[in-house]
């Protein structure tokens, strides 16, 4: 009987080199998550189910003591209603949210390097006033 209900109930689900590359989508957060690897973010990808909150962007950053949020789109995606209604509140709480595809991956090192340059002004700022 556990033969029968194995075989049929839990089928391999067939993996072919198509698959295993990965979605467009999955791509773009790799290169992503490469760049924030690269600047030695602090990053981690949220649970959306269970006491998880839907709409909430795909990575989850802080960075000099900034938090940003970046959702990854692959072609021409769009963002939904409920990812814009996250995104506008995480920018109304005073973080960076931003929204990248294949073509604005490196969008993502340049706001980096901008955060990484205000920082240093900042403690350049601080030290010069004390």
């Amino acid at each position: 009987m556990f033969d029968f209900v194995q075989r049929t109930l839990y089928k391999p689900y067939p993996r072919t080199e198509k698959h295993m590359a990965g979605t467009p989508e999955k791509k773009v957060k790799a290169k992503v998550v490469e760049i924030l690897k690269a600047h030695g973010v602090y990053y981690f990808f949220p649970a959306t189910y269970g006491m998880g909150r839907s709409g909430v962007p795909d990575i989850i950053c802080c960075y000099r003591g900034r938090f940003l949020a970046i959702e990854c789109k692959a072609g021409g995606g769009k963002t939904t209603a409920l990812q814009d209604r996250e995104i506008e509140r995480i920018k109304a709480a005073g973080g960076i949210a931003t929204v990248v595809n294949e073509k604005t991956i490196g969008d993502v090192a340049v706001l980096l390097s901008g955060l990484g340059n205000s920082h240093k002004t900042e403690i350049a700022h601080k030290t010069k006033h004390k």
